[in-house]
């Protein structure tokens, strides 16, 4: 086999362009070794590759995955060595290769080695461009490559935290992603989202959270509620600019190197973010109704109210765009004044979303619903008063404490105990939550307006008093607040202390430094100097040099004295040598007033080493003959009119005196136990006034709490009031309702009753009826066909056949039915030799025709002397006309009967719909 051939011998830029892989992976590793020997950025070495990056463009797409390791090694090496010159000229060309092919890499080393170069890339220079080149790779087709560019991002935020990394453009893609079919992909956007709430919190939910699925937020907030348990993130990476700040903090502090450190791990510490600069301002205006202010005009509270929440609907987003609302804010002005409450309370939440939308852009329409929303507090329901002091609120915090200040005192004065109860707590929020000290005159009107109500009759009235000035106390300081608090007694100073105690407030005023050294030092220095300055002899030379420090001249002063009284004997009315002795004197006289503990201890050492030999006993400085001898020794009669040596002599006592001095602060020092038993005795009234104040302030706070919970006992009460009355209400009407449906229910027995009866009665009719149409039936047949037999007699002498054959052209008008047994038991035979017939015609002798009780004629039987019994030929048209008649009878019998059922049914049906109307 051929040897290999060896590629070493070729320059980096044609080995990285090779078209066999093992002599680009050689380049590469030749490149990475190279780059890690250079001294500095600026070496030859980088410039082939600065000078054409998109040799690192293939490097990590490199088709074959061992060179790509390398490669990706190589560009790690380049950015770290680098700096940032080599990071800005490959950043734009790499990235994108990186995440189609670096991350998803099936060598973990190749993985490990790409996200390792976007750090860098974070870290050398901004983020903004490596974000922008990320978030496209959200769209890329293989879920592999948007799953591994979501884990970079990852652990981008997690290194660099937010503060460092743009989050805006990731917020915003966020639901893309969360959208996506694969469901590795969903979980690394889990993963991703997790990771900004750690540093953003609930704020970034006002970006994307609407967008996501109920189901994905739900799985969200039980991943939030880990995270809420977890302490505050801090930065685990910092950037070559955060590093360089750190070093220069680290090199000049000095003394101060604690927070030098603390500063580098402050860097990672994302500030409290608001939703507000996350959100981008909208465009609201085009969205409002246009009948808005027609609706709101109308006389229907009803359609107020829609108007304002289609209002609200429209300005419920975090962030507003600055414009043109006067004529909203007018208009709600108006609606404060309406005599319904839920048009107040929908108006007060508009002002609200409104005045957090705009923040700032708000204040030039403070002046316009400030005043209405104050007199509106006036109602007592907790849920009007509610929205509107979350309404001043938003009102307060897009102005400041000085704008609102005029209108709150001026309400604190209403004469309507609600308003003015529910406006000092509106101050007390907005002392808590401002951010500027009150100035001077404003301090003043908080302090009146709060020591006024100290004197008011109302319980709550007086409390909130207290907690305006301890909150006031809190922010200016107990020193700045005495003189607001003269004049009170002491309960009420106590309780002004407890709510200071207990205050949470953002702004406090710095105290300012107390001019108290500058008093010490120059005042003894600079008057015992200008007193030697005064007599210009010799002696003066050691007294300047011993007057700033007070430790040198303790050894010439008393040899400085004594040598001057000789001097001055020959001018004993003479001042000039008495002074000179007592300058010294004076000197420590000087010192002597100092209030400082701590010059007691030289001036006991120096001053008493000359007076041990002379004035022992402390009683002695009180004795001057001693100490003029010393000042005069021979000057006899002659000094004594002088007013000058007694002064001398007064000197000396003292100086004396001051000799004695030192040794009883000495004796004071020997009683230590006693002074460690009054420290302990201190901290012990400390400790105990501490707990005092922690227990004055819990009484507060439980007494706070009492009464809120008096309060929520009485609206309980309330409400269970108003229930029972309603239950009684519906009580009442159950019963009503009870006693309607027992009369409905005998009304419906009793109908009831009457169609059973109008049934029965029909079917009377109708057997009545059909009896009738059967007797018709009876007595209409003819003699003429088969059965004519049955209707004659049956003679023996036959003589009947002629006249029944003669009589075949008459009417007949009576037929018998089929005969059963019964019937035959019913109407037996008549005579001996007639036949069987139904109805029995009445029989005449004389040969005429009987009719019934009907009208009706009934077949007779002959005479006796045999001759046919015939019918009259006007009986036969009668006996058709009442045929007719019964005919006529049924049909009307028929419709009757069809009527009463159709008028039964409809009382039925009227009668259930009234039943079941009476149930509901």
């Amino acid at each position: 086999m051929a040897e290999e051939e060896d590629f070493s011998q070729l320059p980096l830029v044609d080995q990285f362009t090779h078209k066999n892989w093992k002599a680009r992976r050689g380049g590469y590793e030749t490149a990475a070794k190279l780059f890690e020997r250079t001294p500095d950025e600026s070496d030859p070495a980088f410039t082939p590759f600065l000078q054409d990056s998109s040799l690192w463009k293939g490097a990590v797409a490199d088709s074959n995955v061992a060179a790509q390791q390398d490669g990706l090694a190589a560009l790690c090496a380049f950015l770290k060595y680098g700096g940032q010159h080599a990071a800005t000229r490959t950043r734009g060309l790499t990235v994108t290769p990186i995440c189609e092919k670096g991350l998803v890499s099936s060598k973990a080393a190749a993985k490990a080695s790409s996200l390792e170069v976007l750090l860098l890339y974070v870290e050398l220079d901004k983020s903004e461009p490596v974000i922008e080149a990320l978030i496209p790779a959200f769209s890329h087709k293989q879920p592999k490559v948007v799953a591994g560019t979501l884990a970079a991002m990852t652990a981008l935020y997690h290194n660099f935290g937010c503060k460092t990394v743009e989050y805006k453009p990731t917020l915003k893609a966020l639901p893309k992603v969360f959208g996506h079919a694969d469901k590795n992909v969903r979980a690394e956007a889990s993963n991703l989202t997790v990771e900004l709430y750690r540093w953003l919190r609930e704020a970034m939910k006002a970006v994307f959270w609407s967008e996501l699925k109920p189901v994905q937020q739900q799985d969200l907030e039980k991943l939030f509620e880990k995270v809420k348990e977890e302490p505050a993130p801090k930065q685990e990476r910092f950037t070559r600019t955060q590093q360089a700040a750190m070093a220069t903090a680290a090199d000049t502090g000095g003394n101060e190197n604690g927070s030098g450190e603390g500063g580098g791990a402050d860097e990672g510490e994302l500030e409290e973010v608001d939703a507000f600069d996350l959100a981008e301002p909208i465009d609201v205006l085009s969205k409002i109704p246009k009948d808005l202010h027609e609706n709101l005009a109308s006389s229907k509270w009803g359609e107020r109210k829609g108007a304002l929440d289609a209002l609200y609907n429209v300005l419920n987003t975090p962030r507003i765009k600055d414009g043109q609302y006067d004529d909203i804010v007018r208009a709600m002005a108006k609606c404060m004044k309406d005599a319904n409450i839920a048009v107040v309370t929908a108006a007060a939440n508009c002002v609200e979303k409104l005045a957090l939308g705009l923040r700032h852009g708000f204040a030039k329409y403070r002046g316009l619903i400030v005043g209405p929303m104050f007199e509106r507090l006036k109602e007592k329901k907790q849920s009007v008063t509610d929205a509107l002091g979350g309404a001043l609120d938003a009102v307060f915090g897009s102005t400041s404490l000085s704008d609102n200040l005029e209108d709150t005192i001026a309400a604190l004065g209403h004469k309507n105990p609600n308003v003015k109860l529910e406006t000092l707590k509106f101050l007390v929020r907005c002392l808590r939550n401002t951010r500027d000290v009150p100035s001077k005159p404003e301090q003043k009107s908080i302090a009146d307006a709060g020591t006024k109500l100290l004197t008011e009759s109302s319980e709550v009235a007086r409390s909130g008093g207290a907690e305006i000035l301890g909150t006031l106390m809190k922010i200016i300081g107990e020193r700045a607040m005495a003189p607001y608090l003269d004049g009170l007694d002491d309960i009420r100073k106590a309780k002004i202390k407890e709510y200071f105690d207990s205050a949470q407030v953002k702004a406090k005023e710095r105290p300012k430094p107390v001019a108290g050294p500058p008093k010490a030092g120059p005042a003894p220095k600079k008057v015992v100097g200008g007193a030697k300055k005064a007599p210009a002899s010799g002696l003066k030379k050691p007294t300047p040099a011993a007057a700033p420090a007070y430790e040198e001249p303790p050894a010439a002063p008393p040899s400085q004295p004594r040598p001057a009284p000789g001097k001055s004997l020959p001018r004993p009315g003479g001042l000039p040598k008495p002074g000179s002795g007592l300058a010294v004197p004076s000197s420590k006289l000087g010192a002597l007033k100092k209030p400082s503990p701590v010059l007691s201890s030289p001036q006991r050492r120096v001053v008493s080493p000359p007076e041990a030999s002379e004035p022992q006993s402390p009683a002695k400085p009180t004795s001057p003959p001693p100490q003029s001898r010393l000042g005069f020794g021979r000057g006899g009669l002659t000094s004594r009119p002088l007013g000058k040596p007694t002064l001398t002599s007064s000197f000396q006592s003292e100086t004396a005196t001051s000799s004695n001095q030192p040794p009883s602060s000495s004796s004071s020092g020997l009683s230590a136990i006693q002074l460690a038993e009054l420290e302990e005795l201190r901290l012990e009234k400390d400790r105990l006034t501490r707990l005092t104040e922690d227990l004055r302030s819990s009484t507060a706070r439980l007494t706070t709490e009492v009464s809120e919970l008096q309060n929520q006992n009485a609206q309980l009460i309330e409400d269970h009031t108003r229930d029972v009355l309603q239950i009684r209400a519906k009580e009442a009407q159950l019963v009503r309702a009870r006693e309607e449906n027992k009369s409905l229910a005998g009304d419906i027995e009793t109908m009831r009753k009457d169609g059973e009866r109008l049934k029965r009665e029909m079917g009377r009719l109708g057997r009545e009826s059909m009896g009738r149409e059967r007797d018709s039936g009876l007595l209409s047949p003819t003699r003429d066909g088969p059965d004519a037999g049955i209707y004659s007699d049956g003679g023996s002498n036959g003589t009947s056949r002629p006249d029944s054959r003669a009589s075949k052209g008459r009417p007949r008008s009576f037929q018998y039915p089929p005969t059963s047994p019964s019937e035959e038991k019913e109407n037996p035979p008549i005579g001996a030799a007639g036949g069987r017939r139904k109805i029995s015609p009445t029989i005449q002798n004389d040969g005429g025709f009987a009719a019934n009780g009907s009208g009706r004629s009934s077949p007779t039987k002959r005479s006796n002397g045999g001759g046919p019994v015939r019918q009259d030929s006007t009986g036969g048209q009668e006996q058709g006309s009442e045929d007719g008649g019964e005919r006529e009878n049924w049909k009307r019998a028929a419709e009757v009967t069809s009527q009463l059922k159709q008028r039964i049914e409809m009382m039925k049906v009227s009668l259930s719909f009234e039943f079941e109307c009476s149930r509901v």
